[in-house]
């Protein structure tokens, strides 16, 4: 099967970005911050953890059973189908250019699964929290999927595609888990 690729009419927009991010990438401390997101979100173990977590703090493992179920159809999508549809490189870095040890996928970069996870995770994990909470797990979403940018794993448009991608995604699976555990 033909794979989609993705137009270069992205690339400006992605070097805008890439280079702009390098005033990030030179903060002392930011690598630590970055890497440590992005490799905390790999198999989406950070959400995990914090649904587990809020599930026993609210005291209703539905909590957690929802958030779970949810990231676990996400990656089935995103990781599976989804990527396969696109043809897309990652971003050309040499290891030893990267200041941190960083798993590298073998799927296509377009779109961004650490992004689409976030973005499910957080729908899944704010209702009913108290606004500050949002708000962190929101940051946290948001730090994790640019981390992808700072660590050179995906250009801006997977980041992009990656966020909207989880936002329908968590749209569409809310009511079926809704429904099936209640």
């Amino acid at each position: 099967m033909a794979k989609i690729p993705v137009p270069n009419t992205f690339q400006p927009v992605d070097d805008f970005v890439d280079e702009a991010w390098e005033q990030i990438r030179a903060i002392p401390g930011a690598d630590r911050v970055f890497y440590g997101a992005s490799e905390a979100a790999n198999f989406s173990k950070i959400w995990h953890g914090l649904g587990i977590a809020q599930a026993i703090v609210m005291r209703d493992p539905k909590r957690a059973l929802k958030t779970s179920a949810a990231l676990g159809i996400e990656a089935s999508l995103v990781n599976g189908p989804i990527k396969s549809l696109f043809e897309r490189e990652r971003p050309d870095v040499a290891p030893e250019d990267r200041p941190m040890k960083l798993r590298k996928p073998k799927t296509s970069s377009f779109p961004s699964g650490h992004a689409s996870a976030a973005v499910v995770a957080a729908s899944f994990l704010t209702p009913g929290m108290h606004p500050v909470g949002k708000m962190l797990v929101r940051i946290l979403a948001f730090i994790v999927s640019t981390s992808r940018i700072h660590v050179k794993i995906h250009h801006a448009t997977d980041v992009a595609a990656g966020a909207a991608t989880g936002w329908v995604l968590a749209r569409a699976i809310k009511p079926l888990l809704h429904r099936l555990l209640r």
